[in-house]
């Protein structure tokens, strides 16, 4: 699998649509003939997976426990505002109005490659966030990645 990379700053315009940066776009040829997904995030911000992905997470989701409230309630809130994006000719997509709302974004987005998906966040929430990087990041990492089962020339 190859994995999205960088970071991008854009605009919206009136309508809530924006431009898919040309760089981020050459990493998501199948985007104009699968479509896209946007969807909620964890925080404060939206998500944007490729169809494939998405479906992905479906998968994971369908082996949860339907009977679990838990379960439920993961998968009611996960799913809520899941909705199908389709580049236009040019390259825009349309971001529904109730995301924008849920994110808190207005007009200056950043796009953040994670992976195997895009994290869109409002610019103003975005650099708070990062300005809020832990006081010791080689810690954090140690904690997160230790014992990951890598060797030390993999």
């Amino acid at each position: 699998m190859s994995y999205l990379t960088g970071e991008f700053n854009c605009k919206l315009d009136a309508k809530g649509r924006m431009m898919i940066p040309s760089d981020l776009k050459k990493q998501l040829p199948e985007a104009e003939k699968e479509g896209l997904v946007i969807n909620r995030g964890l925080e404060n911000y939206l998500v944007i997976y490729t169809k494939r992905e998405w479906d992905k997470k479906l998968d994971e989701l369908s082996k949860l426990n339907e009977y679990d409230r838990k379960a439920i309630q993961f998968v009611r809130y996960f799913t809520a505002g899941a909705t199908s994006l389709q580049p236009d000719g040019t390259g825009r997509v349309n971001l529904p109005k109730n995301l924008l709302d849920y994110a808190g974004i207005t007009n200056e987005v950043v796009l953040t490659c994670m992976l195997n998906k895009v994290e869109v966040w409002d610019k103003k929430a975005h650099e708070k966030m990062i300005s809020n990087e832990p006081e010791n990041f080689a810690a954090l990492a140690e904690e997160v990645m230790a014992n990951k089962g890598r060797g030390r020339d993999e």
